[in-house]
């Protein structure tokens, strides 16, 4: 990629059009397009001179002597501009001691203000950037300098102000540097910069050497470049240009497409630029196979599955680079890279795709607290490939004081399919809540549409099948252990308009789950769970967001006792209430006041999100009830507030809430504290 226009003055014969080589144009930041100027003059070489005497005073910058002198007329500009188009001419100054009695000392060192004038409707905000950011006075302004640095600086950057205009087509502006007391209310000196702009040149050609070609694609990459006849000298918008026209070639089956620096060849006379930039379409192709460097994660043929192209499709840049990023979220490799290459048939290019392997083994910890939950202990091993391609398994136990759990995980990423993952659970549990005991062996299975941070998706879907035998006890049961046996098919919808997975900041989400289970216990008996789920964002300035949420839940047939405990509704807790135990909202029953859990669930939730840079606080309202009915019930709703803190990472926020109950049933906590990754919803 270049980085800069070649300009060339043009040799039209006229007496004020000489040849002048001359690429001046952008110093760009943060991605700098170096300018390039004509050389100077070449000097005699002056005698040597005697070592400098302390005097106390600091040298100017670039370690060289200064004399203090307001700063002569640009030698170029006179060179640049015919008769009839002279630059205004500025008055010739003083000694600057003289011209400022505050200069009485010219070592005396003081702060500065720098201000532009005279550029009102160029300047915009990336001329300003560009500036503040390159500009040696603006880079010295927080400290002190004697007036011989100022006038070095002076001088510097009248050049920087004079290569900047020329990037706006302005090959004509007259610059003048002035350092002046400072005004009243002040002790900063002013330095200001006075500039006369002058005409700004015009493009009388515009020519693509080499793009017909592409033949009948012509036109469509023509548009590509949206620089005409008749534009603007702007070096922005020819080389952003330039790069629209590379863009639209790889994107159009051309990969091996050059687009050449843009050349301007400038003639002063008539005020107006010729542009040219040859372009090199390199041949329209189709992608052919593709060829991988280590087949030991996966094949070829997986590749295909998860690419979003076949064989014989236009090639196109952003499906390379698509199929780049996937293999990336496989999570098995450490680096990648995807280079096309001719097949050799002359319609065809083959994808080259070299893959270094990742570690395939994790071994996780985890220990934590929870209110309502107490102590808790996890290990999990994991192998990414176990059963290639993407075949992951994890081996998982938790030791705590209300949970002890086993379980063992396979999942099957892009399963057949881009982001089909397929997944099996098997799982023996025992598990100890104030709502009931439970000891259970599961086994699961389900087919799902994934979303994840690389690829959010705006739908997400899962088809699953569980079949599960659990012991269990609690309040109706009197204390005596029943056996359930139940089948159940879980599907779920959601639709995904947020702007971010973990960190949501505009948009919505609206989720819906509906599981249809076959229970055995005393007989055989059938019931359905359904539950919705939306959430809202919106901005409300830069810095602050306001999130929504509500859940409804139903369990339409059968009684609430004659449901497994394990089934039923519950709230409470981070994810739910703040400010209440897990699991605590809700019909209580017994001497220790036991939650029994319901057939219906309703939850709201109000935040605003206020940000500082990397850390955030989060005023927060939430309230649910717990029925034993289907209807949920929206009185005597338990509202839980609180207050969190945030601190925004490069993978996402982590987040510290801390709720009181407002309204608490007897035995709630005055305060709970709840710790995790993202936002609360």
């Amino acid at each position: 990629m270049t980085n800069g226009l070649r300009t060339r003055r043009r040799h039209s014969g006229c007496p004020h059009a000489a040849r002048l080589a001359l690429a001046p144009l952008l110093l760009v930041a943060p991605c700098a397009v170096h300018a390039q100027s004509a050389p100077p003059p070449v000097q005699e070489e002056a005698p040597a001179l005697d070592p400098m005497p302390d005097i106390g005073i600091d040298w100017p910058d670039m370690g060289q002597p200064d004399t203090v002198e307001p700063l002569p007329a640009d030698p170029r500009a006179d060179a640049a501009v015919p008769e009839g188009d002279a630059m205004v001419e500025a008055p010739e100054a003083e000694d600057a001691a003289e011209q400022n009695p505050v200069f009485t000392d010219a070592g005396e060192e003081r702060r500065y203000k720098v201000s532009l004038s005279g550029l009102d409707g160029i300047a915009d905000e990336q001329f300003d950037m560009r500036f503040k950011e390159l500009s040696t006075l603006s880079q010295g302004e927080r400290r002190r300098a004697n007036l011989a640095q100022i006038n070095r600086r002076v001088k510097e950057d009248g050049e920087l102000l004079d290569q900047l205009l020329r990037a706006k087509g302005y090959y004509a502006a007259h610059i003048r540097g002035s350092v002046s007391p400072p005004p009243a209310g002040t002790d900063r000196l002013q330095v200001r910069f006075d500039v006369v702009p002058g005409t700004q040149y015009l493009l009388s050609s515009v020519d693509l050497i080499g793009l017909a070609e592409t033949g009948p694609r012509e036109p469509r990459l023509r548009e590509a470049f949206p620089v005409k006849a008749g534009d603007p000298v702007d070096a922005d918008r020819i080389l952003a240009g330039r790069d629209s026209l590379s863009t639209a070639l790889a994107e159009s089956g051309f990969p091996f497409a050059k687009v050449d620096e843009p050349e301007v060849r400038i003639d002063h006379e008539e005020r107006k630029g010729e542009l040219d930039i040859v372009v090199t379409p390199g041949g329209y192709r189709t992608f052919g196979n593709i060829i991988l460097n280590d087949n030991t994660l996966f094949k070829a043929p997986h590749l295909y599955e998860i690419a979003r192209f076949d064989r014989d499709d236009i090639y196109m840049a952003s499906d390379v680079e698509d199929l780049r990023r996937a293999i990336v979220a496989t999570g098995l490799v450490s680096t990648v890279t995807l280079t096309p290459k001719e097949a050799g048939d002359g319609e065809h290019v083959d994808l080259d795709v070299q893959v270094r392997p990742a570690p395939l083994r994790t071994v996780a910890g985890e220990l934590g607290y929870g209110t309502g939950e107490g102590y808790r202990a996890e290990v999990s091993w994991q192998h990414r490939n176990l059963f290639p391609p993407e075949g992951a398994v994890t081996l998982r136990g938790v030791v705590g004081t209300q949970e002890q759990t086993a379980s063992v995980l396979y999942r099957r990423n892009n399963f057949h399919r881009r982001d089909n993952v397929l997944t099996g659970l098997l799982s023996v549990s025992n598990i100890k809540r104030d709502a009931y005991d439970a000891r259970t062996i599961t086994v699961a299975g389900g087919l799902e549409r994934q979303t994840n941070i690389l690829f959010q998706k705006k739908w997400v879907w899962r088809i699953g099948a569980e079949i599960i035998a659990s012991d269990e006890a609690d309040f109706f049961s009197g204390g005596d252990r029943r056996t359930f046996f139940i089948g159940a098919v879980p599907l779920s919808l959601t639709y995904d308009g947020s702007d971010d997975l973990l960190n949501p900041t505009k948009g919505f989400r609206l989720g819906g789950r509906f599981s249809p289970e076959l229970s055995f216990q005393s007989g055989t008996f059938g019931y359905a769970r359904v539950q919705l789920d939306g959430s809202a964002y919106q901005p409300v300035g830069e810095r602050v967001v306001l999130a929504a949420r509500t859940r409804l839940g139903t369990i339409l047939g059968s009684t609430v006792d004659r449901i497994a405990p394990s089934r039923r509704f519950y709230a409470g807790g981070g994810a739910s209430v703040r400010g209440y135990g897990y699991q605590k909202i809700g019909p209580r029953y017994g001497p220790d006041d036991d939650p029994v859990g319901g057939k219906s669930l309703a939850e709201f939730s109000l935040e605003a999100r206020v940000r500082f840079g990397n850390f955030g606080v989060v005023p927060f309202i939430d309230a649910g009830n717990i029925s034993t009915s289907f209807v949920p019930r929206f009185r005597d709703l338990r509202i839980g507030a609180g207050m969190g803190v945030r601190y925004y990472s490069s993978f996402g926020p982590i987040r510290v809430d801390v709720g009181t109950p407002i309204n608490p049933q007897s035995g709630d906590p005055k305060i709970a504290v709840y710790v995790s990754l993202g936002q609360a919803f």
